[in-house]
């Protein structure tokens, strides 16, 4: 499997990984799989971090990424797709990810129940 990992699930991947479910922590363990990380997601919680409403590691990213995630830019098509999707979330970050999923043939993880609304392959963090 192709693994797009939402923010929450990269925040509970680092700091609370019994947060996830026992089936999603074996599939990112799995080394059969690839695991993304998207380049808005770092910023998302770059942001968050900057505001004082979220603590992680200031190294988090570039770990992940020694341990084997991909790093996974945002480009044109990725932007574009975004803007074409059902108004049924109006957070820019997720419809981001979205819009990335669908572009590159990604599962979604995630539980946010916004995103589970949309027609992207997800699966339950």
């Amino acid at each position: 499997m192709r693994l797009l990992l939402d923010s929450h699930v990269v925040v509970w991947w680092a700091v609370y990984p019994g947060r996830l479910r026992t089936g999603t922590r074996d599939a990112i363990i799995s080394p059969e799989n690839e695991i993304f990380l998207s380049a808005a997601s770092v910023w998302e919680l770059g942001l968050k971090i900057a505001r004082g409403k979220l603590a992680l590691p200031g190294d988090y990213a570039p770990r992940l990424l020694a341990h084997g995630f991909e790093e996974l830019a945002v480009n044109i098509t990725h932007a574009a797709r975004s803007t074409t999707l059902p108004p049924l979330h109006g957070d820019p970050f997720d419809r981001l990810l979205i819009a990335q999923a669908l572009e590159e043939g990604l599962m979604l993880v995630t539980s946010d129940q916004a995103i589970l609304r949309y027609d992207v392959p997800t699966m339950e963090a």
